[in-house]
């Protein structure tokens, strides 16, 4: 069996939908859907069952789920404004940690989970995955933090040389819808830029960056998925990568992707960035691909214009779900 928390996630049921696509319907979901719309997002695929966070937790413990082949560990609180450092620190750090624990008596399960490039706080340190720097690093905000604590524990005991941790850079793709604040621009922007033909970016507040000229790394879900399924293959493998295409595109760059998907005149307007993110509003992001190919991962990332036609002529304009295709 193979056991994807966070599984009606974005990631998660792009894994799911990648996996069935693949002809594996195996699958145990964890999640916590309380009143949330992600629901939606599981029902076009194809697993055997569903469990609550809290239950899944307590019957790995107690060995009550069977074999399981695979965890991929995708579920957590992934609010960057979450500021309840209690909650951040039950359900991201040790929850994480005692799956960990289990898979360390049960060493034939493969174990892959989500760490984040927000663990890099402002860059200034760099964007290398390499375990020997992790130390240095000074995530921006308390979810950074929380991940950033499972990476160091991971070290510390040695997990890294049989666990892989994934560091995630700026995901978006179809599946987000249900994520409110924290979707990406490409979701939260598709009504203004379909609809109005208009988006609104944040300015600058920094003398080096021009107004929309922030850099990031976009990654397309389906990219992600892949390249987590191909270290699902090579088993042989641990430690923690960068999981990115490789370049910092800025968001003007993402705004005109979107015009161009769907066949609009581009218009955007600049307005000022709220005071709770200036802080922590990481102006360069770009994922470092140099352990990650040396690892023999040759999964290519799609451009981001033509992620962007994907996205929007395959899902948000037909409001399609992955497995509806």
């Amino acid at each position: 069996m193979i056991v994807i928390t966070g599984g009606a996630g974005m990631i998660g049921s792009a894994l799911v939908q990648c996996l069935n696509e693949l002809g594996e319907d195996n699958i145990l979901i964890v999640d916590h859907l309380t009143t949330s719309e992600k629901w939606k997002n599981l029902v076009a695929l194809r697993y055997v069952d569903y469990l609550d966070r809290e239950s899944f937790i307590a019957k790995l413990e107690l060995n009550d789920l069977g074999d399981i082949d695979t965890i991929f560990h995708l579920g957590a609180c992934s609010a960057t404004t979450e500021n309840d450092v209690n909650y951040l620190m039950e359900n991201n750090y040790r929850y994480t940690l005692r799956i960990a624990q289990w898979v360390e008596k049960n060493p034939s399960c493969r174990f892959i989970y989500a760490s984040s490039a927000a663990t890099y706080g402002d860059g200034e340190r760099g964007y290398i995955d390499d375990e020997s720097l992790l130390e240095q690093l000074r995530p921006l905000n308390m979810y950074g933090y929380s991940k950033h604590l499972f990476d160091l524990k991971a070290k510390r005991e040695g997990w890294l040389k049989s666990i892989v941790g994934l560091k995630f850079f700026n995901v978006y793709g179809p599946n987000e819808n249900h994520k409110g604040s924290m979707r990406s621009v490409m979701n939260k922007s598709f009504n203004d830029v379909y609809v109005d033909g208009k988006i609104s970016l944040f300015k600058s507040h920094r003398d080096d960056y021009g107004d929309g000229e922030q850099l990031r790394d976009f990654v397309y879900v389906k990219d992600v998925v892949a390249m987590m399924l191909w270290f699902r293959n090579n088993r042989s493998l641990g430690g923690i990568y960068n999981i990115g295409t490789g370049q910092a595109r800025s968001w003007n760059d993402v705004a005109r992707a979107m015009f161009a998907a769907v066949n609009k005149v581009e218009k955007i307007d600049y307005v000022p960035m709220p005071e709770l993110l200036q802080g922590k509003y990481q102006y360069y992001t770009c994922a470092d691909l140099t352990k990650l190919k040396s690892s023999g991962c040759d999964v290519p990332a799609r451009s981001l214009e033509d992620a962007m036609v994907d996205y929007y002529q395959n899902y948000l304009i037909p409001e399609k779900y992955l497995g509806d295709e």
